[in-house]
């Protein structure tokens, strides 16, 4: 099986560093089941290729596989698998190209950091869902996709066409971005896996998915496909990524045509998600209502969203008239990209579009722009600063901006023991996660540095044992002094 990436960057020869593999030089790597091999068709400084070939042995295949795996007998011997893109080149991309899937490159760090012209060809993929499928899921991506698909003999047509495609794919994009999405999309698309799916997956997932899945509009067919339909590891994920910022609300129940593929339920999970009569809602969509029942409270005019994300809270501070001016703030370019087009910034009304502003910015460094406002909210924020950068961010929001109000969300880390096969904390991106006592002594802390008074309050289902999912605290400051 094959796979080609290929850009027209200049010089285009950069491919190497980015991908950690040199041009002039052919590499091999040994897999369970075969050799992957990196070699360039072309290098010029107009334009460079890499090719990643997989060489499967069907017996070692067979005797790779898990005790749990299904035996098929001589199926397990003649089969596509050797030939056509699937999970087992989805492996071997991740282990070949492990670091650039990280997007670290220290000879060339800012051609990694930013999207680059791209093209990727897959000769032969298995596509459950033909063509249509394959730009249901790419081209929200931002990729031009071109899927064709193989019949079943080009001598006779009257056959019809086979269950594979011929895949090519043409944009700007961040080379670690695309190697993540194929890592997890080629699996999606044959919608099956060399190995047993075991609860490791939902981390592979968030992992690989962290800057895009979320937001991905058939986020629930991924989700569901790449977990191989199990609803408990699935709905794991769905609160995993719940916590990345978006409404996963439609994806909380399986829907009705794979209700079969999916494990019977014993009754409604504990996820803290307020479930009432059957009906879950997403964490998310909790801890957004609980902050605008407080600014409404608080009788804010003015807001700013310190680390906003791909705004969410910004648009429905926008959606209220009540609110006379709403700022959105973040470090990451992409995250703010992705808001204004959710926001539909370009078609926004005048007057509506006179209320926002969105900016790049970092909460550890002093900015004038964070300042004259009502209120600032910090919603699942504080947990992804490094605990040495955290007195920084202390120092510009409760010193320097110094809001009437500020509002701060964060996991509450005893609750996790609820989430059904969570290993860790919720989010890879996460530093730190505090329980509720840590956090109570954070807050007195900034209390008594920062002279403000604070008032604590759950999001979603108060546990009687372990408290409620979200923490949240209000911290009145008076304005600047």
């Amino acid at each position: 099986m094959l796979l080609t990436i290929s850009t027209t960057v200049r010089p285009a020869t950069d491919l190497g560093f980015l991908l950690h593999k040199h041009p002039d030089r052919v590499q091999e790597f040994g897999q369970s089941y075969g050799t992957a091999r990196v070699f360039y068709p072309e290098a010029s400084e107009e334009r460079c290729t890499a090719a990643l070939m997989l060489d499967v042995d069907p017996v070692r295949l067979v005797r790779s596989r898990g005790r749990s795996t299904p035996d098929y007998a001589l199926g397990q011997y003649v089969n596509d698998r050797p030939y056509a893109a699937s999970s087992l080149l989805a492996g071997a991309l991740a282990d070949v190209f492990r670091t650039a899937r990280t997007g670290r490159c220290a000879s060339r760090p800012e051609l990694a950091a930013g999207p680059i012209p791209l093209e990727i060809t897959l000769p032969a993929l298995p596509c459950r869902g033909g063509p249509e499928l394959a730009h249901r899921l790419f081209e929200p991506l931002g990729w031009e996709v071109e899927a064709r698909a193989v019949p079943l003999d080009e001598g006779f047509p009257e056959w019809g066409d086979s269950r594979y495609v011929r895949l090519s794919l043409r944009g700007e994009v961040r080379l670690a971005d695309a190697l993540n999405q194929l890592y997890v999309l080629l699996p999606v698309l044959d919608d099956a896996k060399h190995y047993w799916i075991a609860s490791d997956e939902v981390d592979k997932l968030i992992r690989a998915g962290e800057s895009w899945l979320a937001a991905h509009p058939e986020r629930g067919l991924i989700t569901r496909r790449y977990l191989g339909r199990r609803w408990a590891l699935t709905r794991t994920a769905f609160a995993r990524l719940a916590e990345l910022g978006d409404d996963l609300e439609e994806e909380l129940e399986p829907p009705v045509e794979e209700e079969a593929a999916v494990p019977a339920q014993d009754g409604p999970a504990g996820d803290g998600n307020g479930t009432e009569a059957g009906v879950r809602r997403p964490l998310n969509v909790l801890r957004r209502e609980a902050v605008l029942a407080v600014l409404g409270e608080l009788g804010a005019r003015t807001v700013i969203d310190l680390g906003c994300g791909t705004g969410q809270l910004v648009g429905a501070l926008l959606a209220d008239p009540s609110f006379t001016r709403v700022a959105g703030a973040d470090v990451s370019s992409q995250a703010l990209t992705v808001a204004a087009r959710k926001l539909r910034l370009d078609r926004m009304p005048d007057r509506q579009r006179a209320r926002l502003e969105l900016f790049q910015g970092a909460l550890t460094y002093t900015d004038d722009r964070f300042s004259g406002y009502d209120a600032a909210v910090l919603m699942e924020v504080v947990e992804h600063v490094d605990p040495p950068r955290l007195a920084a961010l202390e120092r510009v929001v409760f010193g320097a901006a110094r809001p009437g109000h500020v509002i701060v969300t964060t996991p509450n880390a005893e609750y996790n023991v609820r989430y059904e096969f969570l290993t860790g904390m919720r989010h890879p991106d996460h530093r730190f996660e505090w329980t509720r006592a840590e956090f109570a002594a954070w807050a007195e802390r900034i209390c008594a540095e920062y002279r403000c008074t604070v008032a604590f309050r759950p999001v979603g289902d108060d546990d009687p044992e372990v408290g409620p999912p979200t923490q949240l605290a209000v911290f009145t400051l008076g304005g600047t002094e």
